[in-house]
Order: structure tokens, then C-alpha cells, then sequence
């Protein structure tokens, strides 16, 4: 047999086969790792630059926003605030409708302000507890006008 050289025997044994598979191995591990790492730094700047973009529309949208919801909201009450003249405007349609009406007007007239058709006699009930402070306030003739009325005055501000 012939006789190999050193280097040749040493590349043909297991031994070197498998250290010579793991070297390669771990240098495909080590190349996907550097690329993944690559890839990895190339998206973190591109996040970064997309996160920088949503940023600034959101900063640069917030007030347009804000604004749009603002006056939205302004309308809203605009809208129910007319919704309510118009139901008042109806109703007062409506009262002046009415006092077209000649027995509507004699009823309030009867009932607000006492009046009575002739022939007729009003009776006028007095509370009791009203008549007892008149009696009280009996010396009210005697005095000034001007005196009574600052005597109200004075009375309405009590409790």
C-alpha cells in the first residue's frame, strides 16, 4: 500500500471529519447569527423611523382633533337648544290660539285676578295665620308710608 502524507491521512479519519463538520457548522451558525443581528438592526431602524412617522401625525393631528370633536359636540347642543325654541315657539302658538278664545280669556280673568260678572258677589277666604301678623301690624295706618315699605323690606329678609 502506499503510504499517505500526513495531512492526507488526518483529513480521511472520523475524527477529523466530524471536527471538520462542526467547524463548518458552527461557522453556518455564526453566519445566520451575523445576518439575523444585521436584519434585527435594519428593523429596529425602521421601526424606529416608523415610530417616529406615527408620532408625528399623531402630534400633528391632535389638535384638528380635538377641535372636530370639540365642535361636534358644540353643534349637538346647538342643535338641542334649537330643538327646545321650537317646542317653546309651538307651545306659545298654541297659548296665543287660545286666547283667541273669549270664555278662555273670562276664565283666567276669573281665576287670576278675581273678576266677577255683575250680579255676581265674590267671597274671599283669608288664611288665619295671615290675618293674625295683619292684626299684629295694626299701628301701620299711623306711620309714614315710607316707613312700611322699608318694614317689608325688612320682613322679607327674615326667615
Amino acid at each position: 500500500m502506499a503510504r499517505r502524507p500526513p495531512g492526507d491521512q488526518d483529513r480521511f479519519s472520523t475524527a477529523t471529519r466530524i471536527r471538520l463538520l462542526g467547524e463548518q457548522t458552527a461557522a453556518r451558525v455564526y453566519r445566520s447569527q451575523n445576518r439575523r443581528q444585521a436584519r434585527r438592526s435594519r428593523l429596529t431602524g425602521r421601526a424606529a423611523f416608523l415610530a417616529l412617522v406615527v408620532c408625528s401625525l399623531v402630534v400633528a393631528l391632535a389638535y384638528p382633533i380635538r377641535q372636530y370633536v370639540s365642535q361636534r359636540a358644540e353643534i349637538a347642543e346647538q342643535e338641542r337648544l334649537m330643538e327646545e325654541a321650537r317646542d317653546e315657539v309651538e307651545r306659545l302658538r298654541d297659548e296665543k290660539a287660545r286666547l283667541q278664545d273669549d270664555m278662555y280669556v273670562r276664565r283666567l280673568a276669573r281665576e287670576h285676578l278675581h273678576y266677577v260678572f255683575p250680579g255676581e258677589t265674590s267671597y274671599t277666604v283669608i288664611d288665619p295665620e295671615a290675618a293674625e301678623e295683619r292684626r299684629a301690624d295694626d299701628g301701620a295706618a299711623d306711620r309714614p308710608w315710607y316707613s312700611n315699605v322699608w318694614n317689608g323690606v325688612d320682613e322679607a329678609d327674615r326667615e
